[in-house]
């Protein structure tokens, strides 16, 4: 199992890409600390996988830290971090009032950095230790309509994770996933009106010609989580179908 002994915690284990890969890091042998607001679906998670459901609400700084906390008790330390959770949304510049600019970046942006700073102690004490964020194809290449808060934050996330690459090693590896348009319940919200998501228009200029799909990010999350991928620091892995090149 890759990751047999591992300790790890997962942001946004609710659903999703933070679900997908809360249940296969645990077929892998991971010990797993699981973080949400959703109290109900979080639990659900937590029984099938065998984790630690921790309730906390991102946006409040007093819950993360108890929330790391938590997770280190539970798990005799912590040596992985996974950042799945956030926020995403369409407004236009003229639409975007402070309150909503400042969410998003204490969902997007602050609440990764605080995860990470409460759990650098127990990082640095594994003899090797992974943090994966999980950012997005928009940080990338911003190309689409009302997404300058999104897109704005997810690339901070972006620099955040490449500049604790370069500070954190060799001891602990800092890497970002790039998800491009994934089959998850907040899409589906988004894309409500197409029969499948696969249908909406936009996706047809992807070189895959689909969404992707849940697990398909989880397995990518695995490889910078795991020893397969133990000289690589600082980098941005984009999973998005094609997107960023077609």
């Amino acid at each position: 199992m890759r990751l047999n002994g591992r300790r790890i915690l997962i942001t946004g284990a609710a659903s999703g890409i933070g679900r997908a890969t809360a249940e296969l890091f645990a077929a892998e042998g991971a010990a797993l600390a699981l973080l949400d607001r959703t109290a109900d679906l979080l639990e659900q998670v937590a029984q099938a996988t065998g984790g630690t459901a921790l309730v906390a609400d991102l946006g409040d700084e007093s819950q993360l830290l108890n929330a790391v906390a938590e997770a280190a008790l539970a798990m005799g330390g912590i040596d992985g971090i996974v950042n799945c959770a956030g926020i995403a949304g369409s407004q236009s510049l003229d639409a975007l009032d402070r309150e909503s600019w400042d969410r998003f970046v204490a969902i997007n942006l602050t609440a990764p950095y605080l995860i990470c700073r409460a759990a650098l102690l127990h990082l640095r004490a594994a003899e090797r230790s992974t943090i994966v964020n999980i950012a997005s194809g928009q940080a990338l290449l911003p190309n689409a309509p009302g997404i300058a808060a999104y897109a704005a934050t997810k690339a901070g996330l972006v620099t955040f994770t490449k500049a604790l690459g370069a500070e954190l090693a060799p001891n602990i590896r800092a890497n970002v996933v790039a998800p491009g348009i994934v089959d998850t319940p907040m899409v589906q919200g988004v894309l409500g009106g197409y029969a499948s998501p696969d249908d909406a228009p936009f996706v047809q200029q992807y070189a895959m010609k689909r969404v992707a799909r849940p697990s398909e990010l989880a397995e990518a999350i695995l490889f910078l989580s795991s020893d397969a991928s133990s000289y690589i620091t600082g980098t941005v892995l984009a999973v998005d179908g094609g997107r960023t090149f077609h």
